[in-house]
């Protein structure tokens, strides 16, 4: 066979027998198979209900099955999106300096309730997150020496709200970093406003 050529079955199905059927190694009942599914997929990173369950949803568990796996793995401590949400935001804050903004979208798309999301990102204060800012900006900074002034604010401005910063943090935050840098304070509150 020619290399990076795949063989085709020209009969009429498009999908695979394999695709159809459980894997040998599989149970066929599909609870084993749903209990399977979610230790295999919380051995290597911890998961949200929401992430299970569309697991199992498109290896064609039952939904009724689906439902009862997630409950009893929920009674044990196996998933606990509260636990989730916290470790994320901690990790997720301190790792790539998210803001809080950025996190609580994180989550949704993880499928963590609302609530939660709220509890877990209130750990980060205003304080926290301008630190982390500046921590993301003085990383920057030197990258941006040779840039004109106008170019590096929005670099700088642009990084920190692709990270969930509000305008008004980020803003602040290249002020100061450009202040200290030198750059003077009546252009910069001209450009930058107060």
């Amino acid at each position: 066979m020619a290399r990076g050529r795949r063989y085709t079955d020209r009969g009429g199905s498009s999908s695979s027998r394999a695709e159809k059927e459980p894997p040998p190694e599989e149970p066929a009942d599909p609870e084993e198979r749903a209990r399977a599914l979610c230790l295999r997929l919380l051995t290597g990173t911890p998961r949200t209900r929401k992430q299970l369950a569309d697991a199992m949803r498109r290896r064609e568990i039952p939904e009724e099955v689906a439902e009862h796996v997630l409950e009893r793995f929920q009674d044990v401590g196996l998933i606990d999106d509260e636990a989730f949400a916290n470790a994320w935001v901690e990790s997720r804050h301190r790792g790539r300096g998210l803001a809080r903004r950025a996190l609580a979208q994180e989550l949704r798309t993880r499928g963590v309730d609302a609530e939660l999301i709220g509890r877990a990102v209130e750990q980060l204060d205003p304080t926290q997150e301008e630190r982390a800012a500046r921590a993301l900006v003085d990383r920057k900074l030197a990258s941006s020496r040779g840039l004109e002034r106008d170019r590096r604010i929005r670099r700088l401005a642009g990084m920190l709200a692709r990270k969930g910063y509000s305008e008004g943090v980020a803003l602040r935050v290249v002020r100061q970093a450009l202040e200290e840098e030198g750059e003077d304070p009546e252009v910069l509150e001209h450009l930058l406003g107060e």
